[in-house]
């Protein structure tokens, strides 16, 4: 158990955190409170990288495997903080409930990573085998995984801890994610002569109607491959008096284990196909789509909007050494894959590094309104982490 001290750490500095907002390429305060109480807290190095992550690195005594515990900073924005019946950022506690945007997604867990971190490092007095690393990673609402390159990069780990939310459960896999523009093209004519033209978004109707004929593939553990449209727009916009010569559409597809872009956009390249046969005049095309944002560093973060699904054996060793880590000290995990994409889609899909997830709170509070953390749940993630360190860090 966590004396009253150490949990009243755990608690300010969630609060802190939730306190700097930090929103998709504004999280420079949250990274200002993580970085400070690294550097007073026993960390060798902290730094911030070009995108604006904070690492912090313990060194153990011995030689052995480096263990990186990552966590996001950014938050999605609070649409209207009036509508809230607990302000957003004041990490106000009610009833054993710690409130505010964040809480659950996911500065319950960095915040519990970070305690953990000093707490093993002071409880072992370094006498462990390997690198602790903990990670506030940037941008990971708009690119699960692109920050997180360059983190794996520079520290190079052996094994990762996700701490997306899981209800103190193991996470061994996820389905990921990738983005797909669906475009189709006509010939603009005036609305009151419409055969003088090719209209781009009946165009679009048909070949949203040969996409949502598509058998999703299927993974016997992961579920469905599922393309959901989500929006679709046509140009010119507003078109007053015009036939369309330009829709848009985008598909949210999640992805499965070993699935590729060439075979994630072949059943869509034959959809256009089957509408080409059908209608000469019709003319599409696919792609991935691609994201531009900016870091508050000042730097630019893009890439494809492709994250790779995961999944690793049960039986696998690493597994097996974190289940007994955290049954030793009270907890009773299921084993089971988390439902949302995280920035295990780069350090799993991407490298295949040993990767395991595991957090505090129900997946579903991630983005509600009136969003919390139980401080049960945040104290026993505390004492998980620092379970997980000792069963991980191994010779």
């Amino acid at each position: 158990m966590l004396t009253p001290e150490i949990q009243d750490a755990v608690t300010e500095l969630c609060r802190a955190l939730i306190a700097a907002e930090s929103y998709s390429g504004r999280e420079n305060k949250a990274a200002s409170v993580l970085r400070l109480y690294m550097e007073s807290h026993g960390f060798d190095e902290v730094f911030v990288d070009e995108y604006g992550s904070v690492t912090g690195t313990i060194q153990g005594k011995r030689s052995g495997p480096r263990l990186l515990l990552d966590g996001h900073i950014d938050t999605v924005p609070v649409p209207d903080a009036s509508v809230w019946h607990y302000p957003p950022f004041a990490g106000r506690i009610e009833n054993g409930r710690l409130y505010g945007r964040g809480a659950s997604d996911m500065k319950g867990a960095v915040a519990a990573m970070t305690v953990a971190a000093s707490l093993f490092s002071a409880a072992t007095r370094r006498n462990f085998p390997g690198t602790l690393c903990v990670a506030g990673v940037v941008h990971e609402e708009c690119f699960e995984g692109v920050a997180a390159r360059k983190i794996s990069a520079r520290l190079r780990p052996d094994i990762v801890v996700i701490g997306e939310a899981s209800d103190l459960n193991l996470k061994i896999g996820q389905r990921g994610r990738a983005e797909i523009v669906a475009e189709t093209y006509g010939v603009p004519a005036h609305s009151s002569n419409p055969q003088k033209g090719i209209n781009a978004v009946l165009s679009m109707l048909c070949l949203a109607g040969a996409i949502d004929a598509l058998a999703p593939p299927r993974h016997p553990v992961l579920g469905p491959g599922l393309a959901v449209l989500t929006d679709i727009i046509s140009s010119p916009y507003p078109g007053a008096s015009v036939v369309p010569d330009h829709c848009r559409a985008t598909y949210d597809r999640r992805l499965l284990v070993g699935e590729t872009r060439e075979s994630v956009l072949a059943p869509f390249q034959e959809a256009i196909e089957s509408c080409e046969k059908k209608d000469l005049s019709f003319r599409g095309r696919v792609s991935l789509a691609k994201g531009r944002e900016n870091c508050y560093t000042g730097a630019v973060i893009e890439g494809e909007r492709f994250f790779p699904g995961w999944l690793f054996d049960e039986k696998e060793a690493f597994i097996q050494q974190a289940l007994a880590g955290l049954q030793a000290i009270g907890l009773h995990p299921e084993i089971t894959h988390y439902s949302f994409c995280t920035n295990a889609s780069h350090y799993a899909g991407e490298k295949n590094i040993k990767t395991l997830g595991f957090g505090p709170s129900p997946e579903n509070l991630a983005h509600t309104l009136d969003e919390y953390i139980a401080l049960e749940q945040l104290y026993a993630a505390t004492e998980g982490y620092v379970a997980l360190c000792g069963a991980l860090l191994k010779e």
